[in-house]
């Protein structure tokens, strides 16, 4: 018999459960399940729907068990940042916030003001991005308190899913290391910027490291799903660390380029940069497998062309991506360029509509059609890549 493991990797559009399987010393990895990730808008607020996440993870494990399957671990990872909140009874207090949604607008601003941005990058070495979870948790302490009152613990979204699944609950390392409220030095969450935000200490839990055994797979799934019994383990749960482990590199000194919704470029080394320069550049130290850390920078991705699908679905212009990319082809080079880092196009929304605005306040030819927009944004990203790569 093989030895199979099953992995469920989400991301910020999209999931899917991995089996990998041990042959004759290969390692060999097919798709099983595939599902998107689609975040629901309530009002003014925008959040993953969470549990709809976890019913989907419910089908591979389905699917493994009609392929005849019994993976000897399971495995989580997922974009950074978000979180979601545990009241003392066990139950999720409500359905974490996306990182696109307005809630922590302006918050960067104030914290940094409070603390200081050097303090912050000393203390945490993580890039400044308004979304991060510590401005996040600064907003809900500004505008809904309660929920922080109420709250016994705080599950990143890997370790909230593998909490569904097991019980019981734990904070990983890549992903604890996103949050800017992770001390690398001290190997703790910081307990100065804890205090100084009136964060409550008790959400945040001991750190585990990539690798550890957290529990089995719940009693009431294994009866619902009428399949054994199996161990949850802790994987390098922030989707990139995962993506950073299986670069073939064949020497310690290498560079990556992650491309998702997110493009991140950087590389691995064995302790974080935290001098000046480091922060000037904004660049951030997320950990990594092994006790690593990946210096990094965060670029704009595909979110862009994402959004814009979207909103072409919604018009009723139903293109693939294969297909937007043979139409942006065929359009003439070098025409439009915007900043994708822009901070217009950050939230969800009609993002042809602001390429076209961009295009006109910056004096460029507008890009009117599918096609030219396509073009517009991956040229922009590439050139923003090359910056960084420079």
């Amino acid at each position: 018999m093989r030895l199979s493991v099953l992995a469920f990797d989400l991301g910020a559009s999209s999931g899917r459960a991995m089996l990998g399987e041990l042959n004759q010393g290969r390692i060999e990895v097919r798709e099983i399940h595939r599902f998107s990730n689609d975040p629901v808008r309530i009002g003014d607020r925008l959040h993953w729907d969470i549990l709809r996440l976890f019913h989907e993870m419910k089908q591979g494990l389905l699917k493994a068990k009609g392929q005849n399957v019994q993976p000897a671990s399971i495995g989580v990872d997922s974009w950074a940042v978000d979180f979601g909140l545990i009241d003392p009874g066990g139950e999720l207090i409500m359905n974490p916030y996306h990182y696109r949604d307005t809630h922590s607008d302006g918050l960067m601003e104030h914290v940094v003001g409070q603390l200081s941005s050097g303090e912050i990058f000393r203390r945490t070495g993580i890039q400044f991005l308004p979304f991060n979870t510590i401005y996040q948790f600064a907003s809900l302490q500004r505008h809904k308190p309660y929920l922080l009152r109420e709250a016994d613990r705080m599950l990143m979204i890997p370790d909230l899913l593998r909490y569904f699944l097991t019980g019981e609950m734990a904070n990983e390392f890549t992903n604890a290391t996103t949050t800017q409220l992770y001390n690398p030095v001290t190997a703790q969450w910081d307990d100065h910027l804890l205090k100084s935000l009136n964060i409550p200490e008790r959400l945040f839990q001991s750190v585990v490291q990539p690798g550890t055994m957290v529990g089995s797979l719940r009693s009431s799934i294994t009866e619902e799903l009428g399949i054994p019994s199996t161990p949850i383990y802790t994987v390098a749960e922030h989707d990139t660390a995962s993506a950073v482990v299986a670069v073939p590199a064949l020497e310690r000194s290498f560079a990556y380029l992650s491309c998702g919704t997110w493009s991140l470029m950087g590389t691995e080394v064995a302790e974080p940069v935290l001098d000046e320069r480091a922060q000037e550049l904004n660049f951030t130290n997320e950990g990594g497998a092994y006790g690593t850390y990946r210096l990094l920078k965060n670029i704009m991705g595909l979110w862009i062309l994402q959004e814009c699908k979207h909103t072409w679905e919604r018009e009723g212009l139903l293109y693939s991506y294969p297909e937007l990319v043979m139409m942006a082809e065929a359009e003439p080079a070098f025409a439009c360029f915007i900043d994708p880092d822009d901070p217009l196009f950050l939230p969800a929304g009609n993002m042809p509509k602001r390429i076209k605005e961009y295009a006109a306040q910056t004096h460029q030819r507008v890009p009117e059609t599918p096609a030219a927009i396509v073009r517009c944004i991956l040229e922009s990203l590439s050139l923003a890549i090359g910056r960084c790569w420079s």
